[in-house]
């Protein structure tokens, strides 16, 4: 089955779920254009969700998803967190942010059974997930509805371990991919790989359709991942400049710049390994810092940094998120790019 049949999609386009660079409008956007666009819910509440789900729903009837985390929360760790704060000390004396009336950061729910009560009432078309999958109770309780189920691998192991747990189509992310890794069932960062060569080892260990993401941003990219054995791809970065996107004038600017060349990941914003435009803080603390927290409270204490240096016009505290290829890049709407990804006419958009 291909993956267009299997979603009822036209075109075998996913646009990546982006939390804080895209609302409902990129969703709508894409989805109308015949790929399929992603809302990321992992930052919102419910009543956030309620009001974008109600909003998609009344803008197109045709296919999208919702993307989750399913990592587990911290406990609290008091001892890490205030030497996270000595870490930073010398940033909040430079901004003179006062540490005792630091708020706490935008936080990152796991999939829950609060969630699922509020998906029972729309019954998605397609849910996605990273870092895993949630309980198997939860699982059942999203197939039931007759939901498509995607979730990221960036492993072969992983890729079999999502098989075996019953989910219809997987993500293989390559290491070039902007955002948080997807990686879950191990923390060691040698494990992972290039977008075509993790492709075609998935491909032939699995049974399932499999779509390519990281590192593809235009029509060349795409055909070149289907010849793969790529059922569809999953491109994020090529969309942060379109008209929908509600990617920062920092962000913006950083990813027409030649910084954007340079990206690496790190986890001084959320404690999780994520790709990102190096900036001052990746460079003077190191990209992977020992002293983050876990994620995603690791959030917490860099905010107050990121919005006193955003209002200054700077991205030195920002998470500028990209993957490794920002060539394709575009200020159209998200619906042309989307068509022109998949090397369909534009004509009528």
């Amino acid at each position: 089955m291909s993956l267009q049949t299997l979603l009822g999609i036209e075109l075998p386009v996913i646009q990546a779920p982006m939390a804080g660079v895209q609302s409902s409008a990129m969703t709508v956007a894409v989805s109308q254009a015949g790929g399929l666009g992603s809302l990321p819910c992992a930052m919102l509440g419910l009543d956030a969700l309620r009001a974008e789900l109600a909003a998609i729903t009344s803008q197109t009837t045709r296919p999208y998803n919702l993307n989750f985390f399913a990592h587990t929360a911290p406990l609290a760790d008091p001892a890490r967190e205030t030497q996270w704060r000595a870490t930073l000390a010398p940033y909040y004396r430079e901004f003179g942010i006062d540490t005792a009336r630091i708020a706490a950061g935008a936080p990152r729910h796991p999939f829950n059974a609060d969630y699922a009560a509020l998906l029972a009432e729309f019954k998605p078309p397609v849910v996605s997930f990273h870092f895993g999958l949630p309980s198997p109770e939860l699982l059942t309780t999203i197939k039931s509805w007759g939901t498509k189920v995607l979730s990221s691998a960036t492993t072969v192991d992983e890729a079999l371990w999502l098989q075996q747990r019953g989910v219809d189509a997987i993500i293989a992310q390559g290491i070039e991919a902007g955002g948080h890794r997807g990686l879950f069932l191990s923390d060691d960062l040698s494990t992972q790989v290039g977008s075509f060569a993790l492709l075609p080892q998935i491909v032939r260990a699995v049974n399932l359709p499999v779509i390519a993401a990281g590192g593809i941003a235009d029509r060349a990219g795409v055909a070149a991942a289907m010849s793969l054995g790529a059922a569809g791809v999953q491109i994020g970065t090529a969309y942060l400049l379109c008209d929908e996107a509600t990617t920062s004038a920092v962000h913006r600017a950083a990813l027409q710049s030649e910084a954007a060349r340079h990206t690496a990941l790190t986890n001084v914003f959320t404690g999780r390994p994520a790709r990102g435009i190096v900036n001052r803080v990746m460079r003077e603390l190191g990209a992977m810092n020992s002293q983050a927290p876990e994620f995603p409270l690791a959030t917490t204490a860099i905010t107050p940094l990121r919005a006193k240096a955003e209002s200054q016009g700077s991205g030195d505290f920002s998470p500028l998120w990209a993957g490794q290829n920002v060539s394709g890049c575009k200020a159209v709407s998200a619906a042309v790019l989307t068509r022109e990804l998949a090397g369909v006419s534009t004509a009528n958009l």
